[in-house]
């Protein structure tokens, strides 16, 4: 029998097991460093611990929230609360819930390289297109075995150390009123604690915590994602949507800044076919013909075949997309529409009528077809198609031989560009295909029979690059050989990056770059042009290939004609927007400009926010009347 009048005992037990929770996520946010320390740029174990310090303020709200309920029945006046079974109960409502959300930071360890970001709820919206996730997840569990062994193993320690403290004697009151004043007292403080910890503070006129707070705390954009955890990203964006209007400036001054609307006269209508080609995970760094004046040291080319074909083609090594997932990717480049900080097709908006070039080439006679070898609606693909109005789909359902599935996302890609050539064999020109690859995906596995063929080079990527690479060698092989092959444009580019093997290519604006090829059989645009492209710079500058002879909706580019839009970039990254253009890179939070960098400040790494020039504040307007024209005309339905 012990007293406990104010319950002090109870107090100390209640903070003992909240630091366990502290001390774990401290432990977790060193693991997300260690896996991604080459990412995260982290300069010294001083400039670390201070960005730990800072993550305690996230930590706090994430492990408030999942404490929730436990929280109230530690501090509930209930005379037993030192029961056994009520201590049970404690138990449970605190594990079960942190050990949940506390599992959701080792998916960072690993998926942090794919994304250059914290996941958020995003994640389970590209999931949900997805048929084969038990096969991801044996897939994952096989190939990533360390990063379950740390979640178990951590979590095993930590229950270990709750049960270490022990707190089942039973008590005696030796004074109600003193138990009610002390449990109303505590009451109040706890609540007000609480409130505190998943807000921020309690000042009116702060706003809860969000996500892009984290970059207040940082030198360095990737820093935020140290400070950040990921249980915090997904609970922040649970419900939520970056998809609101903003208003920086009027509409007269936007249309000087922007222009969504683009007519090319320059070249006389045609009908040539489109082949264009989405290459999953292919990075501008893998591609050896974009690399030659990057001075790389020991750089490596994994792409011979892209290589040889860069000689007869017009190539961008100054290219970057417009988001970091695949579904991203298909927006910006079919339809010109990048995604920021959620995806487009994930918002609430996507269901309307959107030109694109699918709409467009339709309205002159094309036949349009998506191809995607993974099993159909996988990314979401199938819906957007929709969407778009492609004419067909053809997936793994359609290719209907399983004796040539990967095992994990679709058919491998050698046999599937095969069956693209012999359905485009059959079909009337003039006509659009999009094909959508696989195969340079994880787990990086190649067909046994090309076991070896490949370099397998530094990282896992490499090797399932070059198999891609031969998939498109036989492609053109045999489609070279075709009656339609002459009359045909064909482009290549890539959804998004992936694994980096070079420095270079680990700086934060870097880590979006993709190739942009164009290859004529005749050769009529063939060279080198290193002006700054994006995705959505594909959009118009095959309708202005063809002569396209009507207005059209788009904020890219003609990369062949387009003398008055200046090249630009511009994406999200890092919790911020980063705007590309002239001389400076700009760095954007959606309320305010946290950065100018010089244009081949790819690192980030000397802000010039305070050497502000005429040049850079037209920048800074040209960036928020983008940012602006974007949701405007996504929410009013302004995309046709």
């Amino acid at each position: 029998m012990i007293s406990n009048r104010f319950r002090l005992n109870e107090v100390l037990v209640l903070f003992y097991r909240l630091f366990l929770a502290f001390f774990f996520y401290f432990l977790a946010r060193t693991l997300f460093y260690v896996y991604n320390s080459d990412l995260l740029n982290v300069d010294s174990f001083g400039q670390y611990l201070s960005l730990a310090y800072h993550g305690l303020t996230f930590d706090r709200m994430a492990i408030f929230y999942m404490s929730s309920l436990f929280i109230i029945l530690s501090i509930l006046p209930i005379y037993k609360t030192t029961s056994k079974g009520y201590q049970k109960l404690l138990f449970w409502s605190y594990i079960i819930p942190n050990l949940l959300a506390y599992a959701t930071n080792f998916i960072d360890l690993i998926y942090y390289r794919f994304i250059y970001a914290r996941t958020t709820i995003a994640v389970f919206d590209s999931l949900e297109h997805e048929s084969n996730k038990g096969t991801l997840f044996f897939n994952f569990l096989i190939n990533y075995w360390h990063v379950f062994l740390w979640c178990i193993g951590l979590s095993i320690v930590w229950v270990f150390l709750y049960k270490k403290v022990k707190f089942t004697r039973p008590i005696t009151i030796e004074s109600k009123k003193s138990y009610w004043i002390s449990s109303i007292v505590l009451f109040v403080i706890v609540v007000v604690g609480f409130i505190a910890g998943v807000r921020g503070d309690l000042k009116k006129t702060t706003r809860p915590l969000n996500i892009i707070d984290a970059n207040r705390h940082v030198e360095k954009p990737e820093h935020a994602d140290v400070v950040l955890n990921t249980p915090f990203a997904i609970l922040r964006t649970i419900g939520k949507t970056s998809f609101k209007k903003v208003d920086f400036m009027d509409q007269p001054t936007l249309d000087k800044y922007v222009s969504a609307v683009k007519h090319y006269q320059t070249n006389e209508p045609s009908t040539p076919n489109i082949v264009l080609f989405i290459t999953e995970s292919y990075a501008r760094e893998y591609v050896g013909a974009f690399n030659k004046d990057m001075n790389i040291p020991n750089y490596q080319s994994y792409t011979p075949f892209i290589d040889s074909l860069s000689q007869h083609s017009l190539i961008f090594p100054n290219a970057f997309a417009n988001g970091y997932k695949s579904i991203h990717g298909v927006s910006s480049v079919i339809a010109g529409i990048p995604s920021f900080k959620d995806a487009f097709t994930s918002s609430p908006f996507p269901k309307q009528k959107i030109e694109s070039l699918v709409s467009t080439l339709k309205s002159k006679g094309y036949d349009t077809s998506f191809f995607h070898g993974a099993p159909n609606g996988s990314m979401g693909f199938l819906g957007f198609g929709n969407i778009l109005g492609y004419d067909h789909y053809y997936g793994k359902t359609e290719y209907d031989n399983d004796d040539d599935f990967d095992g994990t996302w679709g058919i491998w890609d050698e046999p599937f560009f095969q069956y693209m050539r012999k359905t485009l064999n059959e079909k009337e020109e003039p006509f659009f295909a999009t094909l959508f690859t696989v195969s340079s995906h994880e787990p990086f596995n190649v067909p046994k029979e090309y076991e070896g063929k490949f370099p397998k080079g530094n990282q896992p990527i490499h090797k399932t690059v070059g198999y891609t690479d031969y998939a498109f060698k036989r492609f053109f092989e045999e489609s070279s050989k075709e009656p339609w092959f002459e009359n045909t444009i064909f482009i290549i580019t890539a959804d998004h990056t992936n694994q980096i093997d070079y420095d270079e290519y680990r700086k934060l604006v870097n880590r979006t770059a993709v190739p942009i090829l164009i290859y004529t059989p005749d050769e009529r645009v063939k060279g080198v042009d290193k002006s700054l492209a994006q995705q959505i710079d594909i959009y118009p500058t095959v309708l202005d290939m063809i002569g396209y002879d009507k207005p059209f909706r788009s904020w890219g580019r003609s990369l062949i004609n387009d003398t008055i839009t200046k090249p630009f970039v511009v994406n999200y990254g890092g919790n911020e927007y980063t705007y590309q253009e002239g001389n400076y890179i700009v760095r954007f939070n959606g309320k305010d400009i946290t950065g100018f960098y010089d244009i081949n400040d790819k690192g980030l790494e000397r802000n010039l926010i305070n050497e502000k020039n005429e040049e850079m504040l037209e920048l800074e307007l040209k960036c928020k009347a983008f940012v602006q024209d974007y949701f405007a005309r996504i929410i009013d339905k302004k995309l046709d």
